[in-house]
This record gives structure tokens, C-alpha cells and sequence, in this order.
């Protein structure tokens, strides 16, 4: 009877092991920042970084669900991003008279910001039902450089007098700012719980099903029009939130949400693994954490660089993370077999 709890303990902690990492993060940064050890001049880690982790994190999980899952390729992600968050920014701006308490101006503003985002893509998710690979690919991209070309010739009275540049809410939010990255987190968590919770149900199966042989999954019953858009729907909906999140942390800028951002966002699904929700918030932290000390550490004649060490970096990864030749070292680096060592170990103590 021992064993057996002892292995269900192990079983339940790996298939919880997304909402341990985040719940981890959250509780350790949280303490930290209110003990005053991290705050804005902290030179590795800071709030304003947690946040860009989070909605990474939403962002990358969210995509996942499409290209992991349903095994459609997109690239215009960014573009559901930026439609959440100029949606949130004209709420926040507009609620802020009618509504004194921040933080449901801050809700409503993310909430109006997901439907938004979630309408588009479904509208999107309409040319899914005949496009596939390359072409679906190209239609998404597109999207996204739309939404970026429209949105940055559109004025809104005193808020957006210059599109071109953007917005910015922070002056907004500052009865939440200093806590964002702890409301960031816990809605990582509501994301991580629907996605796991879509994947491991039977619309979960259908959807992979749909990925593995379309042809077969129409044969067997499945209602391909249905999933191929709730998916692209739900998956532009917490991309919406995301969005909502960057428009109270940063300025809102059109030049931002280009494609080069659908595709970091794509490198990341790619790197932490297809239909991996782990593994996507850990490429998440590293990309993240990644980009923004190259970014602090490449300045003046060798801001150049960046780039250049970013792309070799990723290459060296995908390399080791993908390569024959260092599947012993993954599987050296798996969890179970760490564990199975350390297991051993103490057998023979």
C-alpha cells in the first residue's frame, strides 16, 4: 500500500508539474517583491520582467493549442495580442471616470479585450476549413499585418492623437502596477487549467484526431468545422488576454506586434515541444529571460549583436533539443531519470 501512494504521488505531481511551476514562481517572486528584495532597479530579475514572462507565457501556451494540438500553422498570433490590447487600452481609458476600483476596470478592460480578439479569430478560423499548411500560414500572416496597418492610422480623440507611435495606460494603473505580475500569473493559471482541461478531454481527442488524419477524423464523426474554430477562437481569446495585459505594462506600439513577434512566439511553441504545456512555459522563461539580458547587455556598438547571438543561441538549442546525436543527453536531463537516480542512491545508502 505504501508503493502504491508512493507512486500516485509521483504521478500527481508530473501531471500537475505546469500548475507547480507557475504556483512556484508566483509565491517565491510574490514574497520577494513584498520583503523588497525584487523590485524595478533589481538587476536580473524584476516585476516588470515577471509580467513580460506571464503574458509570454499565455501567449505561447495559447498558440500551442493551434499549431501543437489542432496542428495548424500560424503566424499572425501577435495580431489577436494587439487587438486585445488597444481594446483594453480604449476601455481603461474610457471606464476610468465612470469606474473608481482599478482592478475591475482592469477585468472588464481584459475581458472586453479576449471577446474582441476571440470574434477575430473566428473570423480567421474560417479560412481553416479549407486552407492547410503553407497557405493557412500566409492567410494568418496577413491578418496580422492588417490589424497592425489598420490600427496605426486610427486616432482616438485625446488618447491616440499619433497611432503611429501608440498608447500608453500606465498612469491608469497604478493602484495595481506594482502587483501586475501576480495577477498576470494566476491568469496563466486559468490557462494553463482550460487548456489541459480542452486537451485531456474528448473534444481534446477529436482536435488530435483532426491533427494526426483529417480525412479519417471526418470518416469517424468529428465535426471538423466545429473544433478547427473553436480552437482558432479560444486560442485568439487568451491571446487577447494577453494583450490586456501588455497594454498596462508597457506602451502599446504597432511597430511591436509585427510578424517577427507571431514568430518568437512560434519559436517558442516549437522549442518547448508540440502539445507540450510545460514545455512551453519553460521555452517561455528562457526566451524571455534570454532576449531581455541581451537586450540590457548589448548596448551602443554592440546593440548590433543582439540578434546575432539570439539567433545562434536558439540554433544551439533547437540543436540539442531536436538532435539524434543528443538523445542520451536529454535523457539524462529527463525528470524520471533523475528521479530513478536519485532513488538508487538511497537504496544503496
Amino acid at each position: 500500500m505504501k508503493n502504491k501512494k508512493t507512486v500516485s504521488l509521483k504521478n500527481l505531481l508530473l501531471s500537475n508539474k505546469s500548475y507547480l511551476l507557475v504556483a512556484f514562481i508566483t509565491i517565491v517572486t510574490g514574497a520577494l517583491v513584498v520583503a523588497g528584495v525584487i523590485t524595478k532597479r533589481t538587476p536580473v530579475v524584476t516585476p516588470d520582467l515577471l509580467t513580460q514572462i506571464a503574458y509570454t507565457m499565455i501567449m505561447v501556451v495559447s498558440l500551442n493549442l493551434v499549431v501543437g494540438f489542432l496542428g495548424e500553422l500560424s503566424l499572425g498570433h501577435a495580431g489577436f495580442m494587439y487587438i486585445g490590447a488597444y481594446v483594453a487600452g480604449l476601455t481603461l481609458y474610457y471606464t476610468n471616470a465612470i469606474i473608481p476600483f482599478g482592478l475591475l476596470r482592469f477585468f472588464l478592460a481584459m475581458l472586453l479585450g479576449g471577446i474582441v480578439a476571440m470574434l477575430f479569430g473566428f473570423i480567421v478560423g474560417l479560412p481553416a476549413l479549407r486552407l492547410r499548411g503553407d497557405y493557412l500560414a500566409i492567410v494568418t500572416l496577413a491578418f496580422g499585418e492588417i490589424v497592425r496597418g489598420v490600427l496605426k492610422n486610427i486616432t482616438v480623440g485625446d488618447m491616440i492623437k499619433n497611432p503611429a507611435v501608440g498608447f500608453n495606460i500606465k498612469d491608469l494603473t497604478t493602484s495595481y502596477s506594482k502587483y501586475l505580475f501576480l495577477i498576470a500569473f494566476v491568469l496563466v493559471l486559468i490557462t494553463i487549467f482550460c487548456v489541459q482541461n480542452i486537451a485531456k478531454s474528448k473534444h481534446g481527442r477529436a482536435i488530435t484526431a483532426i491533427k494526426d488524419n483529417e480525412i479519417a477524423a471526418r470518416a469517424m464523426g468529428v465535426n471538423i468545422t466545429y473544433y478547427k474554430l473553436i480552437v482558432f477562437a479560444i486560442a485568439a481569446f487568451f491571446a487577447g488576454i494577453a494583450g490586456a495585459i501588455f497594454a498596462n505594462y508597457t506602451t502599446v506600439a504597432p511597430a511591436i506586434f509585427d510578424y517577427n513577434y507571431s514568430i518568437e512566439f512560434l519559436v517558442m511553441v516549437v522549442l518547448g515541444g508540440m502539445g507540450s504545456v510545460f514545455g512551453s512555459l519553460v521555452s517561455s522563461i528562457i526566451i524571455v529571460f534570454l532576449n531581455v539580458q541581451l537586450r540590457s547587455h548589448l548596448t551602443g556598438n554592440l546593440a548590433g549583436l543582439k540578434n546575432l547571438v539570439y539567433a545562434l543561441i536558439l540554433i544551439v538549442m533547437m540543436i540539442i533539443t531536436s538532435s539524434p546525436r543528443f538523445a542520451p543527453l536529454r535523457e539524462k536531463m529527463n525528470w524520471r531519470y533523475i528521479k530513478s537516480k536519485l532513488g538508487s542512491k538511497k537504496e544503496n545508502s
